[in-house]
């Protein structure tokens, strides 16, 4: 019995993406009415994303949070199977790789972006967003970049919880802004650690991983794009930007 118990945990501890019930989820199809955002003027990646889409071309982005151990490329396709078990060179591995969902746009031009990493054991990939549930930590790494060969996305951490891995919380476009403010509060209304936004919340991240309350539970860090210029906000001079070469 203590074998096969072990041997179900770590199976448990190896699955972080969507469960069957999500997976099995209708497309959302609707018209996002936002317009794309516009490249940087001036901007220069630190992410060698030539070397990474050369490697493999669903690259997209990359992220990083400071201090933590989450620092990694961000991989889209169209399906959310395929990164459950690969990592970015296409070899399967346990820890697969950290991915937007399909329904997402590759640009992060959706409303609301939804991203997937395992949590791993040894604190690998998204491990450590289930840590954004005490508040101490979620104020202390509450800044989140986000990286793309046009534009970096400056994140503020907004609230965090676990739950469900229910489909509407993959809902990805909206009719009007209407529709999306009442989405960000419904989603948002039960977290258990959260901040104010220093403006309002024009864009929503939520970066998901597995979660051991109950059984197939998800903890979901909600976060939003900083306004350039407002207060609050600040550039990332941390030791995280790297410049990636080819293996």
């Amino acid at each position: 019995m203590g074998a096969d118990f072990v041997i179900r945990q770590q199976r448990a501890e190896q699955d972080a993406g969507p469960s069957k019930e999500v997976k099995e989820t209708e497309p959302i199809t609707i018209t996002n009415p936002e317009p794309e955002p516009a490249e940087t003027e001036g901007y220069i990646s630190p992410i060698d994303f030539d070397a990474l889409q050369e490697r493999n071309p669903d690259v997209v982005g990359w992220i990083t949070i400071p201090g933590t151990n989450i620092d990694y490329p961000i991989l889209h396709t169209d399906d959310n199977e395929t990164y459950l078990h690969q990592d970015i060179d296409g070899n399967e591995s346990v820890s697969g790789a950290i991915y937007l969902d399909f329904q997402d746009e590759g640009d992060f031009s959706c409303l609301h972006n939804v991203i997937y990493g395992h949590h791993m054991r040894d604190g690998s990939m998204f491990k450590d967003i289930v840590y954004y549930k005490e508040q101490e930590y979620f104020d202390e790494h509450s800044d989140i970049y986000i990286y793309t060969p046009d534009r970096e996305i400056h994140l503020k951490a907004l609230g965090a919880l676990y739950t469900t891995p229910d489909g509407i919380r993959r809902k990805t476009q909206f009719d009007t802004t209407e529709e999306f403010d009442a989405y960000v509060e419904e989603m948002t209304k039960d977290v258990i650690t959260s901040a104010e936004p220093v403006n309002p919340v024009t864009r929503l991240y939520s970066l998901i991983t597995c979660s051991y309350e109950f059984a197939d539970a998800r903890t979901i860090l909600y976060a939003y794009e900083v306004t350039e210029g407002e207060e609050g906000s600040q550039e990332n001079t941390g030791g995280s930007r790297v410049i990636i070469q080819e293996p």
